[in-house]
């Protein structure tokens, strides 16, 4: 494995050394990443808009769904094979490595596909247990009609098995713009990205990108937006618990001032009890990080942990709410912040996708990818990330013990 460019680590929980405590103490860094141009084609279909990935370590392949909403093609998962091993930190890799194995058309309820716009696929991950995908659909709330979000089980030849009860509070009422008094429910385009099973494989999480209509405003560069992640449980597929998470605001002004701004939780992944790794993908019209190519998207991994969070179920509103405790947050990782090997920036696309990759040579992998919106400004980028383990706790109690003689906390009482 390379010597890491730049790491950045965080630390959970120092003077609480218990698994718990340590769930999240790693630190990343980067491999390298690999690209698919715009306008690839595979089995008949365009290459594209993959927005959600998970890793099926038993065959140790992995599965994308693309967010094309049965507009070039029918909503479909693709099935590909990454080598990580052939990523390199460089500003042109190609994408040797990344093979596409196949493609399968999801199916409604009813075992039809997907008329033209009635679906926009988000997120997915593999159930071993069952053998069967979960996935999100974001719904919609625009001219065209009102939608409502789903999360549903399927088949991995596509077909339907159920669908997983999502609460009345997310279904969009009212007018499209969702800007009228009594509005309700999901935001246009910024709903259900995102989904993970907890690690025991019980409870099956997602989250809307921003606030519900009734929460508050969507994120700006002034301000940020309070999303909702909602919990089911994987057996009955009712909903659970419900925790509030503060999407940060937009990381860099639009250039020209007014242009198109957004920022959103497009993907968790769990790892430990109600502790995730979240990505938050802000994009501005022609925003630059300063030393980085123009793409207009900073990307940034969190550390969340919902486990003092107040349980919102069944509230319609949290607006204004000031008993509401919010999942915390913690900098794990801006990718911005990642050079390769010439030392040049690393160009960040619409990343969207999270999953654990392989372990290699004893280091667990993180995989990334892209949706590139079908455009031929944009790219399908994989990048990989290496987790590095900080110190195993018995080293911590080390240095928790000579930090306390440092500071003179482990004096004997009456001295």
């Amino acid at each position: 494995m390379r010597t890491p460019t730049r790491t950045l680590g965080l630390v959970i929980g120092l003077f609480t050394l218990s698994s718990s405590a340590l769930s999240a103490d790693w630190s990343l860094s980067y491999i390298g990443q690999q690209i698919v141009a715009s306008g690839t084609s595979f089995d008949g279909t365009t290459v594209g808009g993959l927005s959600g990935i998970d890793f099926d370590a038993g065959t140790g392949t992995y599965f994308a769904i693309s967010d094309d909403r049965s507009g070039l093609n029918a909503a479909r998962f693709y099935n590909l094979s990454l080598n990580l091993g052939q990523f390199t930190r460089s500003a042109t890799p190609g994408s040797a490595g990344v093979a596409f194995n196949s493609v399968t058309t999801l199916q409604t309820p009813t075992g039809t596909v997907f008329a033209p716009n009635t679906v926009d696929p988000e997120g997915i991950r593999y159930n071993a247990a069952t053998r069967t995908l979960v996935w999100s659909n974001e719904g919609q709330r625009s001219a065209a009609g009102l939608q409502n979000p789903t999360v549903r089980e399927m088949r991995l030849d596509g077909s339907h098995v159920r669908e997983f009860g999502v609460p009345v509070a997310y279904k969009p009422l009212g007018s499209p713009a969702g800007t009228t008094t009594g509005d309700r429910g999901i935001v246009n385009n910024l709903a259900f990205e995102s989904l993970t099973f907890s690690t025991d494989g019980r409870t099956l999480y997602t989250a809307t990108e921003n606030a519900l209509v009734q929460d508050g405003p969507t994120a700006s560069v002034s301000g940020g937006s309070r999303s909702r992640i909602l919990s089911f449980d994987v057996a009955t597929g009712q909903a659970g618990a419900e925790y509030a998470y503060d999407v940060s605001p937009v990381a860099i002004a639009p250039n020209p001032a007014g242009a198109f701004a957004t920022n959103g939780l497009t993907d968790l992944l769990a790892i430990g009890d109600r502790q995730f790794i979240g990505i938050e993908r802000s994009f501005a019209t022609g925003a630059q990080t300063p030393g980085t190519p123009v793409t207009g998207n900073t990307i940034r991994l969190f550390h969340i942990d919902a486990r003092n969070a107040t349980d919102i179920s069944g509230r319609d509103s949290i607006a204004g709410d000031a008993s509401v405790v919010a999942a915390k947050k913690a900098l794990l990782l801006d990718l911005s912040d990642l050079r390769n090997d010439d030392g040049s920036a690393l160009a960040l696309d619409n990343i969207e996708g999270l999953t654990l990759g392989p372990v290699i040579d004893g280091k667990q992998t993180l995989v990334l990818v892209s949706d590139n919106n079908f455009s031929g400004t944009q790219f399908t980028q994989f990048v990989a990330l290496q987790v590095s383990q900080v110190p195993e706790p018995k080293t911590w109690a080390m240095l928790l013990g000579g930090l306390c003689a440092i500071l003179g906390l482990g004096r004997k009482p009456g001295r």
